[in-house]
């Protein structure tokens, strides 16, 4: 990462706190303006602004405020904003949350150099996605469909497997009838070293690595970085995608980690709280993120989104799900209870969501009846849930018959459909195969929610 270098110093630091720096008698810094900090032992730090006004500015620091001498260190304003040199040259690469390279390779020549902080898209010039992504999960493609240019995140818990399931999106993601690969753009945000190297080690072993750009801010690095990781990743994936004609798909791992740094720093500059102490500007700022996702038109490249987040509590109404749902277009929903029987991945089909995924499906994307046995399969799974909680209370052998039957469905549509391999890689017209012979286990007649025509088509006879 660098700027462009037009120098103004000053040493009139007048308090430190916590990540902040308040700076006295400063004329003309702009927001978002690049800081160095040069301590009185030569080491230097980089920072940016927050907020400026006639009297003083208040400059955020990426890094640890200590050793900070109030009266012997100096802030130099840079005079422009955090920028990334970006080039083909970063696939297969590895870098910190700060944009620089870790995995003791050559330097990288950079093409250009971009605003880490991106432009607005002018809603105009959007396109709407409408190509299936296959990932080879059935639980996705069959009934959550990904499509190009989409964001949909992954809503989960602590301990449970969205990392292996990022990992398996990774490696498998593809657009249907297309020989277009996609480049992956990952961002660790906060992440543990166990996990920084879970996801690296599986990218090389997979050979994925080659078509991915990594950016990892572990756990024990400065919390304030991790506003820049995900910023440095998107704008990796413009560039990739809108001057490079690549299909990308954007990986960040754990947006919780990103919202408590924000609110770390809102507790520092003493604002006023919101819910839960999260800063009251917290929907703009994942919008910021969120909405650098999608397809430009007259644009061969695209820009598709999954953003994990760990809910608090397995809270779905935490302010950070909540906000990330209003903003993105539906959810995977990963199931505790799920993940308790030994279901991987624990994809809870009645509680995720794919607002584009009829976008995305049908014939000559997908498969004709698709729409139809995804409808039918969420149809016969909620009657099987509700069967499952009478028969806790009545017992199994007070259910009728029929409810004895979509309790067996659901029985055999958790083992069957949503359970599978870490390393499966099903097609969709395995997933819809699969989809049928859970559905013959009823009569025809029973089958609401599918066209007659596709009835007689796909239906598998006993």
């Amino acid at each position: 990462m660098s700027v462009m270098k037009f120098e103004k110093e000053y040493k009139t630091i007048k308090s430190v706190a916590g990540p902040l720096l308040v700076v006295e008698k400063v004329r003309d810094a702009a927001y978002n303006e690049v800081v160095r900090i040069n301590l009185p032992n030569g080491e230097t730090k980089l920072g940016q602004v927050l907020e400026s006004t006639d009297k003083f500015a208040v400059v955020q620091i990426f890094g640890q405020t200590s050793g900070i001498n109030i009266s012997d260190t100096s802030v130099s304003f840079l005079g422009d904003t955090f920028r990334i040199g970006v080039s083909e040259e970063m696939l297969g690469r590895v870098f910190d949350g700060q944009g620089r390279p870790i995995d003791i390779k050559a330097a990288i020549t950079a093409k250009e150099k971009r605003d880490i902080n991106g432009e607005p898209l002018n809603p105009v010039s959007r396109a709407m996605p409408k190509d299936f992504i296959e990932t080879g999960i059935s639980t996705i493609d069959g009934l959550i469909t990904l499509v190009r240019g989409q964001k949909l995140p992954i809503f989960s818990g602590s301990g449970l497997t969205h990392n292996d399931l990022a990992a398996q999106i990774t490696r498998q993601a593809k657009v249907k009838n297309s020989t277009e690969d996609f480049a992956v753009v990952f961002a660790g945000i906060g992440i543990t070293h166990d996990d920084a190297e879970f996801f690296i080690r599986d990218f090389e072993k997979t050979g994925a690595l080659k078509r991915t750009v990594a950016f990892i801010n572990m756990a024990d690095d400065p919390s304030i970085e991790r506003i820049l990781t995900p910023r440095l990743a998107l704008t990796t994936a413009e560039y990739l995608a809108y001057e490079k004609d690549m299909h990308v798909l954007v990986i960040m791992t754990d947006m919780t980690n990103y919202c408590e740094a924000l609110r770390e720093l809102a507790s520092a500059r003493e604002e006023v709280p919101g819910r839960r102490g999260y800063p009251g500007y917290m929907y703009t700022d994942l919008a910021s993120l969120y909405e650098r996702a999608g397809i430009v038109v007259g644009k061969k490249g695209s820009i598709t989104q999954l953003d994990i987040l760990t809910m608090p509590s397995d809270d779905v109404t935490h302010p950070i799900p909540d906000l990330t749902g209003y903003i993105t277009e539906g959810q995977i929903y990963l199931n505790r209870e799920l993940a308790n029987k030994a279901i991987y991945p624990s994809v809870d089909p009645l509680g995720s969501l794919s607002r584009l995924m009829n976008n995305g499906i049908g014939n000559g994307k997908t498969r004709e009846d698709h729409r139809g046995v995804a409808d039918q399969l969420y149809g016969f799974y909620a009657k099987a849930k509700e069967a499952k909680s009478l028969s806790s209370i009545v017992g199994i052998e007070a259910l009728s018959d029929i409810e004895k039957k979509y309790l067996k469905f659901g029985e055999n549509f958790e083992k069957r459909f949503i359970q599978q391999g870490r390393y499966e890689d099903r097609s969709i017209e395995r997933t819809l195969e699969i989809g049928w012979e859970l559905l013959s286990e009823f009569d025809q007649n029973d089958l609401t929610r599918i066209k007659t025509d596709y009835i007689g088509k796909y239906y598998k006879k006993k």
